[in-house]
């Protein structure tokens, strides 16, 4: 379960906040962004979590990536993570592209050598051409996603977890990226992707979790379960 507090009303005053310990209705609320969700994602599968805006994907993104504990419940996840969970999240925008590169790597335990080493190849993939060593604060947000991306695929996770950051860039940069994932599954190593994007979810994963309201609604073959989604958002939310 994943449950965080809501602040519906905020006080604007001492005087409201302290009148507020003595009324019944304090303003605050508990919601379950998930609840009773319960998966195993085996060695080499691409996963792909959809459903509609709300239904718990990326708290759930977000569990297994460690950026959360969950309120109660267990997650295993063995293997080193590269999570691509918000665009330009670790970033310092007053440093330059190269600048950045360094810092995310030491951010996912690598060596200061280490991560120089794998320098060039990152560069090359995120085609930034002399913009590297501008600071990225000047950069476009698919110039940010080119080089996020770069770097969580070049580290050679076990784990590669993304939320919705293929939706930025270019056609061409997004099939290079989709390629690339796609060699990251054939040497045996995990996929967990949110998108809203059915052809997305359809060209690199092979199972679909549906979540609505916090719970699991399917887990199958990405077109079964994608045909569930599409007869759901037809629905009321």
């Amino acid at each position: 379960m994943q449950r965080y507090r809501v602040i519906r009303e905020r006080p604007d005053s001492l005087r409201e906040a302290f009148t507020k310990v003595f009324r019944r209705d304090s303003g605050v609320r508990d919601f379950e962004a998930l609840r009773g969700v319960s998966f195993d994602i085996q060695d080499g599968e691409a996963v792909g979590l959809i459903g509609r805006n709300g239904s718990g994907k990326s708290t759930a993104l977000k569990i297994i990536a460690g950026v959360f504990e969950p309120t109660s419940g267990t997650v295993k996840v063995v293997g080193k993570v590269a999570p691509m969970i918000e665009l330009g999240a670790g970033f310092h925008h007053d440093l330059t592209g190269r600048e950045n590169i360094v810092i995310n790597g030491l951010m996912l335990g690598f060596s200061r050598k280490e991560i120089v080493a794998k320098e060039r190849a990152i560069i090359d993939f995120a085609e930034l051409g002399d913009f590297i060593d501008s600071p990225i604060k000047q950069y476009s947000s698919g110039m940010f996603m080119r080089l996020a991306f770069s770097i969580a695929i070049e580290v050679d996770p076990e784990i590669l977890v993304i939320d919705e950051i293929l939706s930025v860039g270019d056609a061409e940069f997004q099939e290079k990226c989709k390629a690339r994932i796609h060699d990251f599954q054939c040497q045996g190593k995990t996929t967990v992707f949110v998108s809203h994007s059915a052809e997305v979810v359809r060209a690199i994963c092979d199972r679909v979790i549906l979540l609505d309201h916090g719970k699991i609604l399917a887990d199958g073959r990405p077109d079964q379960v994608i045909e569930v989604y599409e007869n759901l958002v037809h629905q009321p939310a």
